[in-house]
């Protein structure tokens, strides 16, 4: 292979000028990060188009790992340190060849560094590096808890070594010299990163404990444990959390902090006692920046230019609201930062404090010693706050404060347990607070909900029926494609791969707030939002994300029924 600069091979490929290459070098500087992934998340190239560079320029061939089972022997030829330092993944060997799939096959100190491990000549294999990172955590993983859980049986009967163990650092050289109770924890929580799992759950059963995922909202058996092997794990777990070990009779929550692939992961834990023993749910919070982008959460176009104009406000109060599980606390900490910077002083009443942002002071609600939600924000109020983010109105008491807050010059942010804008406003009212403070003090109410995209690795594109069409409002149109995915290693063959918000934004204009002021029906509110023009519904959301191939029409259709 002939040993040729990215830069000059992509400018030759035509697919970049000399300024963008400078500009991608500029920005690379003290990154420690190659030159394709800058070009990538600069939005300069896609990694299709690199792909296809490679190809065609220097003639390597593209292997789709998400269609190819790697041989578990694979993980004898280097090792799992060695494939993860350099992003690559051995797919197959011979006595004297090792074929490498690569996101960079210019990468030649990888090159240099499996042809080393291996002693084997390297012929480099260009692949996506999601589908990389998926491999990798397939072959090693399941290797790695494998050999784990059978260390632990030799040892349960005269160690207890669970009990010892402070490292919080997974994936680092130190991780293969650990003991196997903390490799094989340190193997489930990173596997549930791979994979982008919001939940971990270890449930003890009467013969085993199964340790479930839950992956773009639906739940997945990921292994077994032994049951010999149950406490050693669950004291492991506590001891991250700093919670008590000997306690197994009561609840207990605890919090950690890991690094996974340099990139800092909040756990929230939580045990439960049940018959056959403690039960445990791990919440995952990604600290990605681009994950809490107004873009990254899903927001675009009409209701993107809405959602700035209401964070941009000096005061009033911006509505989040949505069923559990429907994205509002991504949203409000998308909001808190954004409007974090050192003009201001922003405080927050949360239950429980999920994300820790720099430069905002963060307050945790403590019912049992009286720190309620009212009486925290009481005490927030004297505390010269610019912006005030109440975790969630529960009842007339807090709201009633909160709507006042946002009247008297604050802006304040926070959630509500309902289904739309107008049941919104009959919430508030049903808890006691009087209209005239609604019309007066809300500015916005966003709206949303989660839908699952399709599978990038096996979308496809096919004919809607005249059905299909209907339901998202569209005239009967031969030319009109929707997309979903076939199935396939990569997304556990549901068709489906992360998910992505939907949204409508409601902006309270005189008409409306002089209907609620004059107590206006729910129905009368709902005639008078969507006759103001400027209001689109959630449907108009699903519609623009079915027909740019974001998420299938069968996600959209069970949207619109629970809106029903």
């Amino acid at each position: 292979m002939a040993y040729k600069r990215l830069g000059d091979l992509l400018i030759d490929a035509g697919l970049i000028s000399n300024d963008q290459l400078d500009l991608a070098l500029s920005h690379q500087k003290g990154s420690n990060r190659r030159l394709g992934e800058v070009l990538i998340d600069e939005g300069i190239i896609t990694e299709a188009q690199l792909i296809e560079a490679l190809q065609m320029q220097l003639g390597i061939e593209f292997i789709d790992l998400s269609q190819y089972d790697i041989d578990p022997e694979m993980s004898r030829v280097i090792s799992k340190n060695v494939a993860r330092t350099y992003s690559v993944v051995p797919v197959k060997a011979t006595p004297e060849e090792v074929f490498l799939a690569m996101s960079d096959p210019l990468n030649f100190l990888a090159i240099e560094a499996v042809k080393t491990a291996s002693r084997k000549r390297v012929v480099p294999m260009v692949a996506t590096n999601d589908a990389i990172q998926r491999a990798i955590m397939t072959l090693y993983g399941n290797e790695g808890a494998a050999r784990a859980i059978e260390e632990m049986k030799r040892e349960v009967k005269t160690s207890d070594e669970a009990t010892t163990f402070t490292s919080s650092t997974l994936g680092d050289d130190a991780d293969a010299q650990s003991a196997p109770t903390v490799r094989l924890v340190n193997s489930i929580i990173e596997r549930a990163a791979t994979e982008r799992a919001s939940d971990i759950h270890l449930e003890p059963r009467e013969a085993d404990m199964h340790v479930r995922m839950r992956i773009d909202g639906i739940m997945r058996t990921i292994l077994t444990v032994p049951k010999e092997l149950q406490q050693s794990v669950i004291a492991r777990l506590k001891i991250m959390g700093t919670m008590n070990t000997s306690e197994r009779r009561i609840p207990q929550d605890g919090r950690a902090n890991v690094r996974i692939k340099k990139q800092d992961i909040d756990l929230r834990i939580s045990t439960l006692p049940t018959i056959h023993g403690e039960t445990v749910v791990i919440r995952l919070l990604d600290k990605d920046e681009k994950l809490l982008e107004a873009e990254g959460i899903g927001l675009a176009g009409g209701d993107l230019e809405k959602y700035r104009t209401l964070i941009n406000a000096s005061n009033g109060m911006v509505l989040i609201v949505g069923p559990t599980g429907s994205g509002k606390s991504s949203t409000m900490y998308t909001m808190i930062r954004e409007l974090n910077t050192d003009a201001v002083n922003l405080v927050t009443l949360e239950d429980p404090v999920e994300y820790n942002i720099d430069g905002v002071n963060q307050v945790q609600i403590n019912e049992k010693v009286g720190m309620t939600f009212a009486e925290g924000l009481r005490a927030v109020l004297r505390q010269d706050p610019d912006i005030v983010a109440v975790g969630e109105i529960r009842d007339g008491e807090t709201a009633e404060i909160a709507m006042r807050s946002a009247i008297t010059g604050h802006l304040v942010l926070s959630t509500v347990h309902t289904y739309d804008a107008a049941s919104t406003i009959d919430r508030l009212i049903d808890i006691g607070v009087e209209p005239y403070l609604i019309a007066s003090g809300v500015r916005g109410i966003v709206s949303q909900r989660l839908v699952r995209c399709v599978c990038p690795h096996c979308r496809e594109a096919y004919t809607p029926d005249e059905e299909d069409l209907a339901m998202l409002g569209l005239s009967p149109d031969p030319s009109i494609k929707f997309y979903r995915g076939t199935g396939c290693p990569m997304c556990f063959n549901t068709g489906y791969r992360g998910r992505t918000g939907v949204f409508e934004i409601l902006m309270l204009d005189r008409d409306l707030r002089s209907r609620i002021t004059g107590g206006a029906t729910r129905e009368a509110l709902q005639d008078a939002i969507e006759a103001t023009g400027k209001y689109q519904n959630m449907q108009h959301g699903l519609q623009r994300l079915v027909l740019g191939g974001t998420t299938t029409v069968e996600e959209a259709r069970k949207t619109m029924t629970a809106l029903e």
